[in-house]
């Protein structure tokens, strides 16, 4: 029997690898023995060419040896799939020679088990079963009904019962198989636009949720499925995006075949469909820092030591590393490709992209398969590394002392020895800052560029540069005082301001270009994303600051099931449920349980964040000689950890 591209799934059952999936719309495997499923990424080469290339019909592996050329995926179906009487998918990989087919750089760590195990109905030999295990989600709900039968307790069970409800139902299948979460699922929502899509960023939550419950499965899934996307072509204005590009999202369609049947095919998003037309830069970075979770949480570190997932790292990272124009080690990238995905003024280097970046970056070090063929990758990386930790410790760092500083720069200073090397002026101080930043605390500003700084604080960037150390100890620290001292202001009644303070009247106009979605206290300008709370609980840990967590938390429990899980809130200080948000929103909801789980199990929260990394600090990232510029390797980079 020649290999086929599909794994066996009955599909009247409604579950799958422990997880008790209730029949929704969700699922697009249905009943009908007509219905055939593509799930490629089982099936990996009937040839082996050579040690380092493996081709299959459907896309070219490349080795450590091999340059990284173009991979494509050509959407393609099984001639040997058959539908059996009673209903199966009957999908032609045995498993007996599965492991033949391992695309594992080393086989001796793989454990890819529930892969390898085929559910068949008779006629074929040498087929185990498929063992499932169904598994209660009741059983790990957290549940802290005590004997006094505190009203409070009472309402935090019901919250997470009935956020694990609905985190079930919102998972997607395909073929048969769990491989993410809708963007929201709100049953009396009649017009869905994309919200009913896998999005990358938007799972990233739900990911951690079930991987910290112990289901690994369908994290897996996606990791594979979305790295199966990654080279697609997809264009705008006949124009291509760099090869590497992760999707922002996909979709599972069913496509008619001829004699009355029917394929589920994977339909990615590049932002060809979005608003703006704008690719993403932040789902290649999420995508790298899953996967290192993934290994971490469950000890499946065969996944990230395939060839194809090696060469997904590689793909993204030499991406983001390819030269162009910018002078700076920042990633420069256009406004609305990251969380933030409408105009918002954020064009240039934001930090949010920043804090992804470097996280990403550490990520692949730790992951790559050291080789000759990975060796200057590697060394391109550390030099990234150095160089942008450093370039935003010194130059996004915002406290009284700096901006006292900036309040009396000279301007148009030509030459390498210049205190104002980006030609700042004090009048872009704005007057809010002047009277709302603290004495004790400080925040990295939101981007920078010649001759202007954003001052504007945003959320995740300044908490994903904690959870990455991104910023030096004491920054870090600060950055914590300074929510802790703003309390009010950046969380209110909600936690968490996506940015402080809004664009209002002229200002909004101009930078918004009149957005009606992006009004001032509400959606991207100002609005409250609760999502932002599993990356806080994870900041706080981290910083040893559980009560700044706890306390964020049991605000958002008192009201998210009340508002039926809304995707952001409205006002300045979070008052009223946004205006446009979409209800039952998956990544609030996932959010919300991370965010129990972590502080229920800390020790946790250590696979997931990084620790500062000396090792970068002896990097030199300038190679010259005796100048001014000299600051700017090792010397500098040590001082700023002992300020």
């Amino acid at each position: 029997m020649t290999p086929c591209c599909r794994i066996l799934i009955p599909c009247r059952s409604n579950s799958f690898l422990g997880l008790p999936f209730k029949k929704n719309n969700n699922s697009f495997c249905t009943n009908s023995s007509n219905l055939r499923g593509k799930c490629d990424f089982y099936n990996y080469p009937p040839h082996i060419l050579d040690p380092g290339r493996i081709l299959n019909r459907t896309r070219t592996l490349l080795g450590p040896n091999s340059s990284l050329g173009q991979s494509r995926v050509f959407s393609s179906h099984c001639n040997n799939g058959i539908i059996n009487p009673r209903g199966y998918h009957v999908i032609a990989s045995v498993a007996s020679n599965f492991r033949n087919y391992s695309t594992s750089v080393e086989n001796t760590r793989v454990n890819d088990k529930n892969f390898e195990r085929i559910y068949v109905q008779g006629g074929l030999n040498n087929v185990k079963p498929l063992v499932v295990e169904k598994v209660n989600l009741d059983e790990h709900n957290v549940n802290n009904n005590n004997e006094k039968g505190e009203s409070v307790k009472e309402e935090e069970s019901q919250a997470v019962k009935e956020a694990w409800k609905l985190l079930e139902n919102a998972v997607v299948t395909y073929c048969g198989s769990p491989i993410g979460t809708l963007a929201a699922n709100d049953p009396n929502d009649k017009l869905p636009l994309n919200y009913d899509q896998v999005f990358i960023r938007d799972f990233i939550p739900s990911a951690l949720a079930f991987l910290l419950k112990g289901e690994k499965d369908i994290v897996r899934n996606f990791l594979l499925h979305t790295l199966q996307l990654q080279s697609w072509e997809k264009t705008v204005d006949c124009y291509s995006p760099g090869q590497g590009l992760m999707p922002a999202s996909f979709k599972v369609r069913t496509v008619p075949l001829d004699d009355n049947k029917y394929e589920e095919v994977l339909d990615p998003d590049f932002g060809e469909s979005a608003i703006g037309r704008v690719a993403p830069v932040d789902s290649g970075l999420w995508w790298i820092i899953l996967l290192r979770a993934y290994g971490r949480i469950t000890g499946d570190y065969g996944l990230q030591e395939r060839v194809d997932v090696q060469t997904g790292i590689k793909l993204i990272i030499n991406l983001c590393l390819s030269d162009g124009f910018d002078m700076f080690p920042s990633l420069l990238v256009t406004d609305g490709s990251c969380m933030i995905d409408r105009r918002m003024g954020i064009h240039g280097h934001p930090l949010e992209i920043q804090a992804l970046f470097y996280s990403a970056l550490r990520c692949s070090r730790e992951m790559l398969s050291l080789d000759e063929g990975s060796k200057n990758l590697v060394n391109a990386i550390n030099n990234r590394l150095s160089a942008l930790s450093f370039h935003i410790r010194e130059y996004y760092w915002v406290d009284m002392k700096k901006i006292n500083e900036i309040y009396r720069y000279k301007t148009e200073e030509y030459s390498t020895e210049a205190t104002n090397k980006f030609n700042i002026y004090p009048e872009q101080i704005p007057h809010w800052l002047m009277d709302w930043i603290p004495e004790e605390g400080g925040y990295l500003i939101g981007n920078l560029q010649p001759a202007h700084m954003d001052f504007r604080f945003f959320t995740l960037g300044n908490l994903w540069s904690i959870v990455s150390s991104l910023g030096t100890p004491k920054q870090n620290e600060a950055i914590l005082n300074m929510v802790e001292a703003k309390w009010d202001d950046l969380v209110g009644l909600m936690p968490l301001k996506i940015c402080y303070p809004a664009l209002e009247s002229e200002e909004w106009r101009i930078i918004t270009g009149s957005d009606p979605k992006n009004t001032p206290w509400s959606y991207h300008n100002g609005g409250s994303w609760p999502t932002l709370l599993w990356q806080f609980t994870l900041a706080c840990i981290k910083m040893n600051r559980i009560d700044l967590a706890k306390k964020a938390v049991d605000l958002a429990e008192k009201r998210l099931r009340v508002d039926q899980w809304p995707e952001y809130y409205d006002t300045r200080y979070g008052k009223f449920t946004g205006k446009q948000a979409r209800l039952y929103q998956t990544w609030t909801i996932a959010g919300f349980l991370t965010s129990k789980m972590l502080l229920e199990n800390p020790e946790m929260a250590s696979l997931l964040f990084w620790e500062e990394d000396y090792d970068l600090l002896e990097i030199c990232v300038c190679a010259l000689k005796k100048s001014g510029r000299k600051k700017c390797s090792r010397g500098a980079a040590k001082s700023q950890i002992l300020v």
